[in-house]
């Protein structure tokens, strides 16, 4: 009988980081001194997002230690990504390591347990968090003995110390030259352990071979005691497992992948419920790790590691023991039906629901390289071919291009092309309207005024703001939109961050912006930020109520964009350091799948609707196609080359997103559609980004130059129209304003906009406004009679009073335009504040405060805080110390007084934290002073664990 013992590998480092404690939590370390010092404890782990692994395998494992011990904890980097090890209670944290293979530690006197994990934001989120625990006695990592089965009087060959493959069957390949007897191992990589019992270990093909495939089957034989345990190592995947198998009846009773690591570990194995049974053991490796994808590499752990089976009177105790529960296992790679097809071939290459069609409306080389587009008043697409990205061309030297597409006959094919405008650079987004053509142009937003009659310019490009960021050409200013409210909307990424202002505008006068949602008005000529937050947007649109919904990556795919509002953040900090807290996802669901975060199931991720991955935004509010897709939103899923559909219910003040089926795959991995919008048939155009590549570089080689394509997705009741809104009439544009279709209310609108205010026009929208039964035609109303200037204060105030909870809000939004309102005005929002039982009304009422100056909101925000109904809705509460927020440096006491009122149970805390914050010594006195009445000592542990929380998160 061979005894089996396990240590807990700790491995003697000459060399350390010295991590100083520091006076202030997580203070930065320093000072790096080299080191003979002699350390008790001595433990050294593998830093990767997945956690800290020690060397024989564990994950996150529990580092112990006496009490005075010293104690050395160094982390060397498995992986390019920025990881540090903090100790949570004694406050210390190691430098920062980027690169693969560099270490550093902290060193630091064993004197109570504590967490060590990585401090950069979401990395201990993601599981990169351990225990320290001070113990008495003997620290030992000793097991008890193990035993082989044994069949017919013999012991079986369960270790493989016989050196072939005795008592084991093999089918296919990845078992024919399985037996390794050197660690490193020769189908590993060198520097990667193995650590295995005895002579022998088995691998499937190790990381050298893992295209390999196969199973090895055990012969049968008799559960003679209630535990097992046996090594596995290799790939965290579906098809590379050891199964335990009944006898009897073929019935997998216990299965485990490796986690993706070569080292051998522990898996326990309770065989209680079939002691004196026979059982045998499968290990399958079905996976050959093979992409199809042409960027994304072979998975070289598509192979099982296997050694030294074994029975066990009690539960073996092992210190790196792989529990299922800790194993983050990804699905098979995704099968790529299809790769590089022509335009033909891939539209019949895709599968919409039934009653739809696809049509190839133009390819290569008609169009090339389609990065962003709109649909005119006409039904012509204005595209922008991209040539110039991923780098901006130096001055006078852009190769982008403005073509406009017409399909003349409704055969479904743009039969006629123009080319408007040519020698641009870095085009990310276009809108057509008010007198011509704007653009995203990082560093700039320019406007083309044009002759829409002979499709020219009618002048030279005009810089209407700068300072628009060029960090990442992929999250540049884009998807340029008409709002309801007459302002041009766009959506902008994380990673590039903007100070935008007019050309020669100091910084005073300039906003910085890098996630989130502006816009421009054109003729006031005004830019806001209009929310804040998420990753990099590339799509927006707006509901039958008008309100805007933004699609992102990364992170969870979907915002409903309020004024005012700041979101979750991929990375970075919200410009206000007294956010602490932002608004999350409506989604109740992601399209990616697995636990090791999103990038991990690209391309694995069907299932669930493809990936991370999302361009485009289109709210379908054409009238042809059935119903059940009006007011869903579309979004293309990059990686999964499919649209997906999400439906949004109003739920409290805002709304849920529910994932529907997605509504077509493509079925092609070059597939890549930036964007899609309706037309007056109601007919979908999508603009296809055709590359085999499908993450953005900044090298411009990685893309391909030559190709790209528009589809055109049409329903059996789509009747195609030929129109020219430009020739209706006035009353014939206030009455688009009644169309079902929306296409024609937002031309009209904007037309309208365009051309100068008349009273006609806004008699007739008044008398659509007032008798209209249908809330959805009363609002276009309002929006038209608003950008065609036709309505007063006072008739705005007097809508406050509206039966409909979207005329009372949107009401609110106009009157707070301007950030200014009348005394009768502010005294009638405190009313409603009291009053108005709509939550939605409330948003509205709070985003207002936000636009008006701090010393009017005092009224509003008293009541709202203190609607108990709202404390738990997905906006509100945060809105409102959005709000609120701003009171504190006005008048400490009083602010107070008002977070003491909220039924928000964070408010006080956060308006505490925001009056320390203020540091002068007369906040101090004021804090000083509520101390002494007893107030804010129930908060300060709660409040100092959100400091914390703050300052890790943000």
């Amino acid at each position: 009988m061979q005894m089996i013992r396990l240590t807990h590998m700790l491995v003697p480092l000459a060399l350390a980081m010295v991590a100083v404690p520091a006076q202030d939590t997580f203070a930065q370390q320093t000072k790096t001194t080299q080191t003979t010092e002699k350390f008790d404890r001595d433990y050294a782990l593998e830093a990767t997002m997945l956690g800290f692994f020690a060397k024989d395998g564990s994950r996150n494992p529990t580092l112990k230690a006496n009490k005075g011990d010293r104690v050395r904890i160094t982390i060397t980097n498995g992986e390019l990504m920025t990881h540090d090890i903090a100790l949570e209670k004694l406050g210390i944290k190691s430098k920062v390591i980027i690169e693969k293979g560099t270490s550093t530690s902290i060193t630091f006197k064993a004197e109570q347990s504590d967490t060590y994990f990585c401090s950069v934001p979401g990395h201990r989120a993601a599981g990169m968090v351990g225990s320290f625990e001070v113990v008495e006695g003997v620290i030992s990592n000793e097991t008890v003995a193990g035993q082989l089965p044994v069949k017919d009087g013999q012991p079986l060959n369960m270790g493989f110390e016989t050196g072939d493959l005795k008592n084991w069957t093999a089918t296919g390949d990845a078992f024919a030259n399985a037996l390794f007897s050197s660690d490193p191992s020769p189908v590993h990589e060198k520097e990667m352990n193995i650590g295995y019992e005895g002579k022998y270990f088995l691998s499937s093909g190790g990381t050298l071979n893992h295209k390999q495939t196969g199973t090895l089957t055990s012969v049968p034989f008799q559960v003679t005691q209630p535990f097992a345990a046996f090594r596995v190592s290799g790939g965290a995947l579906q098809d590379t497992r050891v199964e335990i198998v009944t006898a009897a009846d073929n019935k997998v009773v216990y299965h485990i992948t490796g986690q993706g690591r070569a080292t051998l570990q522990p898996a326990v194995v309770d065989l209680q419920p079939y002691l004196n049974k026979e059982i045998f053991i499968r290990i399958v490796d079905n996976e050959t790790g093979i992409s199809q994808i042409p960027y994304i590499p072979n998975d070289k752990w598509a192979h099982i590691n296997f050694d030294d089976f074994r029975f066990y009177p009690s539960r073996p105790d092992f210190p790196n023991e792989l529990k299922q529960k800790d194993i983050i296992i990804l699905p098979p790679l995704d099968p790529v039906l299809n790769a590089g097809l022509s335009g033909t071939e891939a539209a019949k290459a895709m599968t919409p629901p039934a009653g739809f069609k696809v049509t190839l409306a133009a390819a290569e080389p008609d169009i090339i390289r389609p990065i962003s587009f709109t649909v005119d008043y006409r039904g012509r697409l204005w595209v922008v071919e991209g040539h110039t990205y991923p780098i901006r061309a130096a001055e006078g030297q852009g190769r982008d291009k403005i073509l406009i597409f017409e399909d003349t006959n409704g055969d479904g094919t743009l039969d006629k092309r123009k080319v408007f405008a040519e020698n641009l650079n870095l085009i990310s987004g276009i809108e057509v309207g008010m007198g011509g053509v704007w653009l995203g142009s990082a560093p700039h937003l320019l406007f083309i005024p044009a002759d829409f009659k002979n499709d020219k310019p009618a002048g030279p490009p005009q810089i209407l703001l700068d300072g628009w960021g060029l960090e990442d050409t992929h999250e540049v200013l884009n998807n340029l939109r008409w709002g309801p409210d007459g302002w041009l909307y766009g959506t902008h990424g994380v990673f590039t961050h903007s100070n935008v202002g007019k050309p020669g505008a100091p910084d005073s006068e300039r906003t910085k912006i890098n996630a989130g949602v502006w816009r421009y008005h054109p003729t006031t000529h005004k830019f806001e930020v209009f929310a804040e937050g998420s990753s990099n947007p590339w799509g927006i649109d707006f509901n039958d109520y008008g309100h805007p919904f933004i699609t992102v990556c990364v992170i969870p795919h979907m915002y409903h964009i309020i004024q005012g509002a700041r979101y979750q953040r991929q990375a970075g900090k919200h410009f206000n350091p007294y956010t602490y807290d932002d608004i999350k996802t409506i989604a109740d669901h992601v399209h990616w799948v697995g636990e090791r975060g999103p990038h991990a199931g690209n391309f694995r991720s069907a299932s669930a609707g493809g990936g991370h991955a999302h361009a485009g935004a289109m709210i379908y509010l054409g009238n042809s196609w059935p119903k059940e897709y009006r007011n869903d939103i579309f979004m293309n899923n990059i990686n999964g080359a499919r649209l997906n559909t999400d439906h949004l219910t109003r739920s409290g003040s805002g709304y849920e997103a529910t994932h529907k089926n997605d509504f077509m795959a493509m079925n092609d991995s070059w597939s890549q559609w930036l964007n899609f919008k309706y037309d007056a048939s109601g007919s979908v155009w999508a603009i296809d980004w055709y590359d085999k590549n499908q993450c953005h570089s900044p090298n411009p080689d990685v893309h391909n130059k030559t190709m790209g394509r528009i589809f055109k997705i049409t329903h059996d009741n789509d009747k195609w129209v030929q129109v020219d809104l430009s020739k209706a009439s006035d009353m014939e544009l206030v009455n688009y304003q009644l169309n079902p279709n929306e296409w024609y209310v937002r031309q009209a609108r904007t037309i309208l906009q365009e051309r100068r205010p008349n009273k006609k026009v806004h008699k007739a929208l008044k008398e659509i406004l007032a008798k209209n039964p249908d809330e959805t035609r009363k609002l276009r109303a309002l929006w038209t009679l608003h950008v065609t200037k036709g309505l007063t204060e006072k008739e705005l105030a007097d809508l406050l009073s509206n039966e409909s909870e979207y005329i009372r809000s949107w009401s609110v939004q106009l009157l707070t335009e301007n950030k200014s309102v009348s005394p009768e005005t502010l005294k009638k929002f405190a009313e409603m504040a009291q009053k108005d039982n709509s939550k939605l009304v409330r948003l509205y009422l709070t985003s207002g405060m936000l636009r008006l100056d701090p010393s009017q909101r005092w009224e509003v925000l008293d009541a709202l805080v203190q609607k108990a109904e709202d404390k738990d809705d997905h906006n509100l509460p945060l809105m409102e110390w959005y709000a609120a927020e701003p009171l504190a440096p006005l008048d400490a006491k009083r602010a107070l007084q008002l977070a003491e009122k909220s039924k928000f149970p964070k408010m006080l805390p956060y308006m505490i934290q925001r009056v320390e914050a203020i540091g002068t010594e007369e906040s101090k006195k004021v804090l000083k002073d509520y101390n002494k009445v007893g107030k804010a000592d129930n908060l300060h542990e709660h409040h100092g664990e959100h400091a914390t929380g703050t300052a890790m998160n943000h």
